[in-house]
């Protein structure tokens, strides 16, 4: 009997596991591949809809508990889906204590800082569940691939970012880090869908073609990334991802799991409120 797939398989070895760390190869994951699929794209919709009501209910606990937070980080390729999995995957939960977070290219006042100035501000609250859109790793991977920064600051940024996820965890935040991972033929049908649909243009800019032009340095730099920052109480997971349906439904799964290990409980009912009737 064939194995059956666990979510632990597409986790990213932890970089305190030097040589796991060192032997992780991101082609070693098929981008096409439908591990958690049910072989229906209508079965595995329905089930996404499940997953999504239960992160509802695991979410409300979160948000009325007040004390714990949960980090939810997708980063990609251009196209890999970040914003259909967060449209797909909250779709039954509640905003009230959600928060979805974009990260563009640092402003001015933004790149006079340190590169994590402007990542600070945005962490959750107790109480919160946020999703980055892109994140703190955006300002390592893009100059490493175009040369602004050499390996030595670029090792430095990663062990700036190790420190900073510590600290976050430590202040009771839950960090989940997704890499959606797209193939480079996909990620082409997906930037000329883009092109040929009116209603998809404005999802279309001119970048996305410099960046393609450097698919195989950005391949090399998210493989180093991950390896560098993988770490127990901040995992990395490689999430297949040229299908969107299954993307999601993995994504959705991963985070139901993680919340529910948290143990959220609603608070306990006030004591003066025991025996009050409402005439």
């Amino acid at each position: 009997m064939a194995k059956q797939p666990s979510l632990d398989d597409f986790r990213v070895p932890y970089s305190t596991r030097e040589k796991e760390a060192a032997a992780f190869k991101l082609d070693a994951f098929d981008p096409a591949a439908k591990p958690f699929s049910s072989g229906s794209k209508e079965a595995d919709r329905e089930r996404l809809s499940v997953v999504s009501t239960e992160l509802d209910v695991q979410q409300e606990r979160l948000h009325t508990q007040q004390k714990k937070r949960v980090l939810l980080v997708l980063q990609g390729m251009d196209t890999s889906g970040k914003d259909g999995t967060v449209r797909a995957v909250f779709r039954e939960v509640d905003p009230l204590g959600l928060r979805i977070v974009p990260f563009k290219a640092p402003t001015p006042i933004e790149a006079a800082h340190d590169f994590l100035w402007r990542v600070h501000a945005q962490v959750p609250a107790a109480g919160e569940l946020a999703i980055f859109n892109r994140s703190h790793y955006e300002d390592v991977l893009v100059p490493r691939v175009l040369g602004a920064i050499g390996d030595k600051e670029c090792e430095r940024r990663y062990r700036q970012i190790r420190d900073f996820e510590t600290m976050l965890f430590e202040n009771g935040t839950t960090i989940v880090k997704c890499f959606l991972h797209i193939s480079k033929d996909e990620q082409r049908a997906r930037l000329q869908a883009r092109i040929d649909d009116p209603t998809k243009h404005w999802k279309f800019d001119i970048s996305d073609l410099d960046a393609r032009k450097h698919w195989d340095a950005y391949q090399s730099a998210y493989r180093e990334a991950l390896a560098a920052t993988s770490a127990e109480h901040a995992p990395w997971y490689v999430i297949p991802a040229n299908s969107k349906t299954h993307r999601n439904v993995m994504i959705a799964e991963l985070l139901l799991r993680t919340m529910t290990d948290m143990k959220l409980e609603f608070p306990p009912p006030k004591p003066e409120l025991e025996g009050v009737k409402i005439r």
